[in-house]
């Protein structure tokens, strides 16, 4: 059995694309605790503690981000989830410095996390279209994948000590989704994940 921490950042604003990663990350939970693992699911438009946030991703072995990409990054509500929680390190149990030492000040800028054995999966929802992305041909990202565009979010996770796995997008679901063969497609990639924790517990 794994601890899984399910980060909910629907915003309110957009009942459609709201209503989706609330699926989605309903989705997860119901398939993981179906499973046998144990979760806690944060609806970050809903509210929430700071330090049970800090103390929930202590808890975690691994921690699922669902969200839809605004403006090529996080959501502000998000956004302000990450500057509360990770800023707060309620008594430096997220990272203990930004890894560098007054000996070596110019060196390992960004490995002082702690949570050096909890994985982390982004799932992510885009306006864009796939093919907007891994495809020098299309102008605007020029060849960039999804995990280029959000790079920011990656390091932010990384700064704390987690280890990325395969994210999770679904594309152009404003204008043309495919709601159902997302759904199949993240069901797939839910199960490989929590499969994935139980290969590195039993490592």
């Amino acid at each position: 059995m794994q601890k899984i921490l399910i980060l909910n950042g629907a915003v309110p604003h957009n009942n459609s694309i709201e209503t989706l990663n609330s699926s989605f990350a309903e989705r997860a939970r119901d398939n993981l605790v179906g499973q046998g693992h144990e979760v806690r699911l944060t609806n970050i438009a809903q509210g929430y503690d700071i330090d049970a946030e800090v103390a929930a991703h202590v808890w975690a072995d691994a921690v699922i981000l669902q969200f839809p990409v605004h403006w090529m990054g996080l959501p502000w509500t998000f956004k302000k989830y990450f500057d509360e929680v990770y800023t707060a390190n309620t008594d430096n149990l997220l990272f203990t410095s930004d890894g560098r030492t007054n000996a070596d000040p110019k060196r390992n800028y960004g490995m002082g996390g702690v949570l050096t054995d909890t994985r982390y999966m982004l799932s992510v929802t885009f306006n864009a279209p796939s093919e907007a992305f891994d495809n020098p041909d299309e102008p605007f990202f020029a060849g960039k994948s999804v995990d280029d565009m959000l790079l920011p979010v990656h390091k932010t996770l990384q700064f704390l000590g987690m280890k990325p796995t395969a994210t999770f997008s679904a594309h152009d679901v404003v204008k043309n989704a495919e709601i159902e063969s997302d759904f199949a497609r993240f069901d797939t990639r839910i199960a490989e994940f929590a499969a994935e924790g139980s290969d590195a517990a039993a490592a």
